[in-house]
């Protein structure tokens, strides 16, 4: 389903001569058809949405860098750019939670687990990226997560 929305966005970036969303997404169907082919050398099916969703998290998560790194080098027009293309990556994810909401998922992933420490952390990450995935910065929850079991 997200391939189909992704292939007819193409197809409508063409109609209007938008370069830059129409190069973005080539390059995600790009990285969709490679994360697809590693999954079939490894014996598995193309990749759910569920799946993609983790695929599109990482390239704007390696944008984002990119980003940083060129506003340290006084590179402004390539951060720029870079932006643009996380704003059109973006659009294929659902809504981002909210940090209230992050802490609340957080906090019922601790008591659903019953984790009691440091020990448990894997068995809650698991439940939200079971529950959250495309929908949280898991990167973020984890410092949460910790923070949270330690006290």
């Amino acid at each position: 389903m997200m391939r189909d929305d992704i292939n007819a966005a193409v197809k409508e970036a063409m109609k209007a001569k938008d370069e830059r969303k129409l190069g973005t997404l080539r390059m995600v169907n790009s990285t969709i058809k490679n994360a697809d082919i590693e999954a079939r050398g490894n014996g598995k099916p193309p990749l759910s949405d569920a799946e993609l969703l983790g695929v599109l998290q990482k390239m704007i998560k390696q944008r984002q860098e990119a980003v940083e790194l060129y506003e340290k080098g006084g590179r402004v027009e390539l951060a720029a750019q870079e932006r643009e293309e996380i704003t059109v990556i973006s659009a294929y994810l659902p809504k981002q939670m909210s940090d209230d909401d992050v802490k609340k998922a957080i906090s019922d992933a601790i008591a659903e687990s019953g984790a009691a420490g440091m020990k448990d952390m894997g068995k809650v990450i698991a439940a939200l990226k079971a529950k959250y995935t495309g929908q949280m910065d898991f990167a973020k929850a984890s410092g949460l997560v910790k923070a949270a079991l330690t006290g």
